[in-house]
């Protein structure tokens, strides 16, 4: 496992790393760096979400269909609410999540998807996914239109970059099982290809953002970090007991790519999401309990990798009023500093300094402790 671990690093990292346009973003050590990945599907923020959102975060992404049952399009939804934050926090960056592989509707774009653009399987038949269908990418009609509507987020939308979703689906066990191998490596070609001509239209300054670091065979994740500004960590670690095995090797993964110099948003959770049905029945008050009682293990974890530009998201959903952005943590208000060298490993156990905190993470019995001095 362990070789195994390092041949997929050695693939992951870039051979050469540049100054990335993520460093626009701004970053500092004295309180923990968070981010904020949200939208609501049926109306704009409310002025207190929007000072909320200004005042705690710098790195925003509003997710897919944002208001748009109010606006009729998320691109009508996305531009108001760009425009509102940065009112309040000019220095924020708001990032328009895109999905690179799945149509999804909601947007004023699929009025302009190529005919025929959606993905068959080998048997001919029309592949769906969520009550979605896949973009066929190895066609360069549906590349250019994916890339065209990117660089319209940032050039007449007001987005300083772009979220990148979903690079991994067309290389996992249920797409093998329709496509054939020739099929999947066309389509992470054009993919590539797709983001590679994005970074072109939006220029340098523009942010970039690929969700997942996969290892799939056709190592898509590493091939897209050659070109993107850094990744998302989307199931990182939960305060509910997981496999260590797996933990760890996260966490040295998130080490390298960080160390690359690379931004990273790391998502964890508090043990509970939106599809937890007798929890999410519970009131509002009780999930943010349980949210703040959670948040050591997920916390901690995330501070033996972070570097700079590494960013903490710790909510229990996405879509609505209640995804858990919107709640106040006191580990957010707490005196960080900056590291004072890498997290240290002996067996199961990690241990890592900052100015103000001592971070003590047992993967064997799940637990961590934060020393706020």
């Amino acid at each position: 496992m362990k070789k195994l671990l390092k041949i997929s690093l050695a693939l992951l990292l870039p051979s050469t790393v540049l100054v990335s346009a993520a460093h626009n973003v701004p970053f500092d050590w004295d309180t923990v760096p968070v981010y904020a990945h949200l939208a609501n599907m049926s109306d704009d923020f409310t002025p207190e979400q929007l000072d909320f959102l200004a005042e705690n975060f710098d790195l925003i992404t509003i997710e897919k269909g944002h208001a748009k049952r109010k606006h009729g399009s998320t691109e009508k939804g996305f531009a108001l609410a760009v425009e509102e934050i940065k009112k309040r926090n000019p220095e924020a960056k708001v990032l328009f999540y895109w999905n690179s592989t799945i149509k999804i509707g909601g947007y004023d774009a699929i009025d302009d998807f190529p005919p025929g653009g959606e993905l068959l399987s080998k048997d001919g038949e029309l592949l769906r996914i969520f009550n979605s269908t896949f973009s066929d990418l190895s066609q360069p009609e549906v590349q250019r239109w994916w890339s065209d509507t990117a660089s319209r987020a940032v050039h007449e939308l007001g987005a300083d970059g772009v979220f990148i979703d979903a690079i991994g689906k067309f290389s996992n066990h249920s797409r093998r099982k329709v496509l054939t191998p020739e099929k999947i490596e066309a389509l992470n070609n054009g993919l590539c290809a797709m983001v590679e001509e994005t970074r072109r239209q939006v220029g340098s300054s523009s942010i970039l953002i690929q969700n997942g670091v996969s290892m799939d065979p056709e190592n898509v994740g590493a091939r897209l970090l050659q070109v993107t500004d850094g990744a998302m960590k989307e199931h990182f670690v939960s305060a509910k007991p997981g496999k260590k095995e797996a933990l760890a090797e996260d966490i040295e993964v998130l080490q390298a790519i960080a160390k690359s110099g690379k931004l990273l948003a790391i998502k964890a959770w508090p043990g509970f999401d939106w599809r937890d049905q007798e929890i999410m029945q519970k009131s509002r008050e009780e999930r943010v309990q349980m949210a703040r009682a959670a948040i050591t293990f997920p916390l901690a974890c995330y501070l033996l990798v972070a570097e700079p530009y590494s960013y903490f998201c710790y909510t229990w959903s996405y879509q609505g009023n209640d995804t858990g952005t919107f709640v106040t943590y006191p580990e957010f208000d707490k005196p960080l500093g900056p590291p004072m060298g890498d997290a240290q490993r002996n067996g199961w156990k990690y241990t890592r300094d900052f100015v103000h905190a001592s971070v003590f993470v047992d993967l064997d019995t799940w637990s961590a402790s934060i020393d706020w001095k």
